[in-house]
Order: structure tokens, then sequence, then C-alpha cells
């Protein structure tokens, strides 16, 4: 693939959580742009996650460790010096947070920390993209979507660890990565936020899309927990064709674009949870749907945007699949991965979505 003016080919570029959903398409994309792909993460969440089926344990130097573990960070970072880090890796569910809120903070806070000093210390890594949310700011449930420059926060442990993470990676990048003294320190850093992001091989708990495709191969009706819940749903290949991108303009000029930015999907794509569930059927050729909405739920989000304008403006990022498109790539991913070598397909899905 010559993409991003081939900045990537060759270079030794880390992904933490490349065992997760998007760290996973993440992977698979570099690794078609020539990369030198050393991934750091847990294990899979299931034996069906994309990166298990896509056989990427093969074709990368694939390293299982917690974020959390400082020693074997630094240890990996030595040993690799990777030029480029994109860090994925998190306790990334808003339920779940609420089960395990220290972990969650733990995790997503200190881990992005520990992989920060990390970037501080390896002369060799010059740019690094610390993934977060859509979730950081503080939503006040508006209309509008949320800029760059608006308040962090969040209602939930995980919401709130993720506007934390957001708040450590500005004081970083201003205390050790100044882009006054990038000439001392050699490094760009910046945080990515992305909307609701589904696509084919996340199976993870408490998600509108792994929810459907359980149900429905199971032959049950999908249960909505939350059917009124509005969303900026975008595929998996929007926000990773942003990240790349950034990626690219921080090599070449890092003292520019050393900042937050957002990747969301268009208006159009800004629907609610039922409308999301009844796309899904109709592609996938049968189901039904079952509202099982609980008012004494705990809280999650009713509305959330973002405004894409400074990315696209300032970057020349914008969305290239609309809704229905999303979800068609998402589910023609479900219906036959069974039968088809997932890698190959995972590659066709990024060649139509560069066509586009």
């Amino acid at each position: 693939m010559n993409l991003f003016n081939n900045i990537y080919k060759e270079k030794r570029v880390l992904v933490t959580g490349h065992t997760g959903f998007k760290g996973s398409w993440l992977t698979i994309w570099l690794k078609e742009l020539g990369a030198e792909v050393i991934g750091y993460a847990l294990d899979p969440y299931t034996v069906k996650d994309n990166f298990v089926l896509s056989k990427l344990s093969d074709k990368i130097v694939d390293i299982r460790g917690d974020i959390r573990d400082k020693k074997k960070l630094e240890k990996v970072f030595n040993e690799y010096k990777p030029q480029i880090v994109f860090h994925l890796a998190a306790q990334p569910l808003v339920r779940l947070s609420y089960e395990i809120p220290v972990e969650t903070y733990e995790v997503n806070v200190m881990g992005t920390i520990n992989i920060m000093e990390c970037i501080r210390k390896t002369p060799e890594t010059k740019v690094g993209i610390m993934i977060t949310t859509d979730k950081c700011y503080e939503n006040r449930e508006q209309i509008w979507g949320y800029r760059e420059n608006e308040a962090m926060g969040g209602y939930d442990p995980y919401s709130s660890s993720k506007g934390a993470a957001e708040i450590a990676i500005s004081s970083w990048r201003r205390s050790f990565f100044n882009t006054k003294d990038y000439e001392k320190h050699g490094k760009a850093i910046a945080s990515v936020r992305a909307g609701n992001v589904i696509g084919g091989g996340d199976w993870a708990r408490d998600r509108i899309i792994p929810d459907c495709i359980r149900a429905l191969e199971k032959g049950n009706p999908i249960e909505i927990r939350n059917p009124k819940a509005i969303r900026p749903w975008e595929h998996v290949l929007e926000p990773l064709s942003g990240y790349l991108l950034l990626g690219e303009k921080l090599l070449k000029n890092p003292k520019k674009y050393a900042e937050g930015w957002n990747f969301g999907p268009t208006l159009d794509s800004i629907v609610s949870v039922w409308e999301i569930g009844k796309k899904v059927i109709k592609n996938y050729g049968n189901g039904e749907l079952k509202d099982i909405s609980n008012s004494t739920a705990v809280h999650e989000a009713k509305l959330l945007a973002l405004d894409i304008s400074k990315s696209r403006f300032k970057l020349g990022w914008k969305p290239t699949l609309n809704i229905d498109e999303t979800i068609e790539m998402t589910v023609e991913w479900y219906r036959e991965y069974k039968n088809r070598s997932v890698y190959n397909m995972c590659v066709e899905q990024i060649e139509k979505f560069i066509n586009k």
C-alpha cells in the first residue's frame, strides 16, 4: 500500500493493545504499509477475536504484558527502540468500570503515564499517539459536538479515567515534550479521540455490534438496554486513517501537530442504538430487537457527539463512509469470518475503504 507517503515503511512501530479490536486492525494496516510492528498487550478477549483469526501473532513481534508493569515496558522499549508508538491498551468498557473502578484508573491513567515515561527515556522514540475516547469530555448531553479545547471530565469511572489520562497527557506534553524545547528532546506527543467505533472482529461485552451478532448467531432476539442513546458511530478504519495521517504529520512537522484531535463521523452517522440494531438486522438478513431498558441501570451517556472541524481543516482528514456503508462493511466481516481468511478479508476491506 502506497499511503501516507510511505512514511511507515521499515519504521519500528510499537502498538500497545494490539490484541484488541482497534489494535488488531491498526496492526494489519501498519503491516501492509511495510512497518516493523511490535505489539504489547494482554491476551485476546476470545478465540474469535480479529487478532486471533487473522493470525497476527505469526506476522509481528507479539509480546504479552500489562501496561501497569513499568519494568517490562522499559525492557521492551530498550530492546526494540520503537520510533513511533500508538498507545491503545486500556480498560475500554463503561459498565465494567463500575465493577472494577480502581483497576480502570490504574490501567487507563497510570498505564498511559508509564508509556509516556518510556517514550521520554528512549532516545529513538520520536512520536507518541495516545488513543483515548470521545467520552473523555465533560458530557453535558448537548446537541452540538465537543471541540478539542473543551473541559475533560466524565460521569462513570471509565469516562473520567480517560479524562484524567488526557490531563496527564497534556501535562507531560507541556512539562517534558514542550514544542518550544523540541530541539532538546526531539519528541512529539498527540492524543486522539474517536466516536463509537464499530467493525469486524469485536467480541467485547456490552457493545452493540458484538451483542447483536452473538444474539443472531444463537437465533435469539437482540436485547437493547439503552435504545434511545445517541452516539457518533464510525467504522474502525475511519479513526485509524486519522491516527496514521497524524503520525505522518507529526514525523514531518512535530511542532505543529502535537495536540489533541477528534476523529468522528459525519452527522448522518450520529443515530440511536435502536437504529443501529435495525440496520444490523437488515444487513444480516434476519433477527428481531427487544427493548430491555431499565430505569435503575447504571448511568450511561444518552447523547454524545464530536466536532471534527479541526481535523478537517488542519489535517485534511474527513470521514469516508456513511452509516449504511459502515454497517454493511461491519456485518460483512461477521457473515464471512468462518469461511474466509480473516487477514485477507481485513486487507480487502482496508483497500475498499482507501479506494472510496
